[in-house]
């Protein structure tokens, strides 16, 4: 015969025991690397069983990957699993592909990354000249910014911010990673004059502002960021 006192403890326990953490880091390790996108700790939580702490598996399997051909990286709030970074020149193709940006697109990308949440009228102000619907459009379609919150101003203006496939694209973990302007001149990327929005003025070194947004595009064919290959 079962004692009362059975049945309450009986009931008191999980049904099933939680995996160990050696076990939970092969769940995590298989979910980053079927996934084509970084994954957050909520998404795997949701995933695991229950009782399991991704977060705790994360950061014991960077710790495993440490020193090899993959690693373990936050872009942004999410995880993903990645080559290497001086293991990247055995993944590169011989015809590199690019995918052209205008000179407007590129500054308008450059100060929504350096001064976000910025609106467009922010922009505008620091490029002086109007940002065209195309130019945000493009760069809301290639999914490197998105809407951010509307400003608790006059009309609620929307804000625009830089997105999660921009930080991964350029091997990011947040905005804060963004290079300086001694790092991009020493990179080459810059001339001894920054473009408008990275010195973090609102308006022009004395540039004339006459160019309308048409003549951005046209003269910004040449001008490209590089796709990873």
């Amino acid at each position: 015969m079962t004692e009362p006192g059975n049945d309450v403890d009986a009931a008191t326990e999980p049904l099933f025991e939680t995996p160990p953490l050696a076990e939970q880091e092969r769940m995590v390790e298989a979910i980053l690397f079927a996934s084509a996108e970084p994954v957050t700790i909520a998404d795997m939580s949701a995933r695991m069983p229950h009782g399991c702490t991704p977060q705790a598996a994360v950061q014991s399997l960077m710790a495993h990957y440490e020193g090899r051909g993959l690693r373990i990286v936050r872009v942004g709030e999410a995880w993903a699993m990645r080559t290497a970074p001086d293991l990247g020149y055995l993944l590169q193709r011989e015809t590199v592909e690019t995918r052209k940006l205008s000179r407007a697109a590129i500054e308008t990308l450059a100060i929504i990354a350096y001064h976000q949440p910025v609106t467009r009228a922010e922009i505008e102000e620091i490029r002086g000249v109007s940002v065209s619907r195309g130019t945000i459009d493009l760069l809301i379609e290639m999914e490197w910014i998105r809407f951010g919150r509307r400003r608790m101003s006059p009309g609620r203006p929307v804000t625009f911010v830089v997105t999660a496939g921009f930080l991964d694209h350029f091997g990011l973990e947040t905005a804060r990673d963004l290079p300086g302007l001694r790092e991009l001149r020493a990179a080459g990327l810059l001339e001894s004059r920054p473009p408008p929005g990275l010195s973090g003025l609102s308006e022009h070194d004395g540039e004339p502002h006459g160019e309308s947004e048409a003549e951005d595009d046209d003269e910004g064919q040449g001008e490209m960021f590089d796709d990873d290959a």
